[in-house]
């Protein structure tokens, strides 16, 4: 349906976004039951019964990822049983010695309190040392941080420096939150062609806030030219994922489109998905 304001569709999103917990490559889906045959690099090759036990004795001698790594483990329970503050441990001995991630997802446990008293400033001091190290998602959470005012003054300029760095790096959720600011001109000049161009760098990785928004651009013509077609994909690829407003949205603009244009607009999100398996709508 068309809104109020003769806008069709819901625009989605908030310049203030979520935080974001990254596991440990290929561990998170491991079974931790499984047995393990393990190179030690920390000694001689040896052979393991469990994921834990393959990752435990590199640990005990200081190897950062394999602290890193049973942080993930407990964290998430992959067998083991899940303890936040034993994850906590083990993130913090990998943090300490600059491991990135493990910096990352510290900072993360001190903003939910999970494992430790909650402590925004504590987390920010972790999100800054994994973020001044180049790791996105700690740039992408910095300036949640910085946008919210938690742990530290507010600051809309440094939350777009951070989120912008993030950006340019490829994460998706940063690239939405910059299109968003972009396109309602919050703290940046509103530009609807610099909304779309940072919207559709996020929506092509399957981000589905994006897909939404960039339908609405589409589905309005704000900074493309208004084509319902590419609309009721974006729309599709986000409905697909579970987003109710992009549903929501699909529905309100069929209305306005033939059937021809219905068409062609399943068979764009068809040759979408097939060029994109992993990326949402599956």
């Amino acid at each position: 349906m068309v809104s109020g304001d003769g806008a069709v569709g819901i625009l989605l999103g908030a310049a203030i976004g979520t935080l974001f917990l990254v596991p440990a490559h290929g561990l998170a889906q491991a079974d931790g039951r499984a047995q393990v045959l393990r190179a030690d690099p920390c000694s001689a090759a040896t052979l393991y019964t469990s994921q834990r036990a393959a990752l435990l004795g590199c640990a005990a001698t200081g190897y950062a990822p394999d602290q890193y790594a049973l942080g993930v483990l407990y964290a998430e329970g992959e067998g083991v049983r899940e303890d936040d503050a034993e994850a906590v441990r083990w993130y913090r001995l990998a943090a300490e010695q600059g491991h990135a991630s493990a910096q990352l997802n510290l900072g993360l446990m001190y903003t939910e309190g999970n494992g430790v008293r909650k402590d925004d400033a504590e987390a920010v001091r972790w999100y800054r040392l994994a973020a001044e190290q180049g790791h996105a998602s700690a740039q992408y959470n910095l300036g949640v941080m910085y946008a919210a005012g938690n742990g530290l003054p507010e600051d809309n300029a440094e939350a777009i420096r951070w989120y912008r760095l993030a950006a340019d790096q490829g994460f998706a959720s940063a690239q939405h939150t910059l299109g968003l600011m972009y396109a309602i001109g919050d703290e940046v000049p509103e530009d609807d062609e610099e909304a779309v161009r940072w919207y559709r760098l996020a929506a092509e990785q399957g981000d589905a806030l994006a897909q939404t928004n960039l339908g609405f651009m589409y589905a309005n013509g704000d900074g493309v030219p208004e084509n319902l077609v590419f609309a009721y994909m974006w729309f599709n690829l986000s409905a697909a994922q579970g987003n109710e407003t992009a549903q929501s949205n699909e529905e309100g603009i069929e209305q306005y489109m033939t059937r021809e244009q219905i068409a062609e607009a399943q068979r764009l999100f068809r040759e979408w998905i097939a060029a994109h398996p992993q990326d949402g709508g599956n």
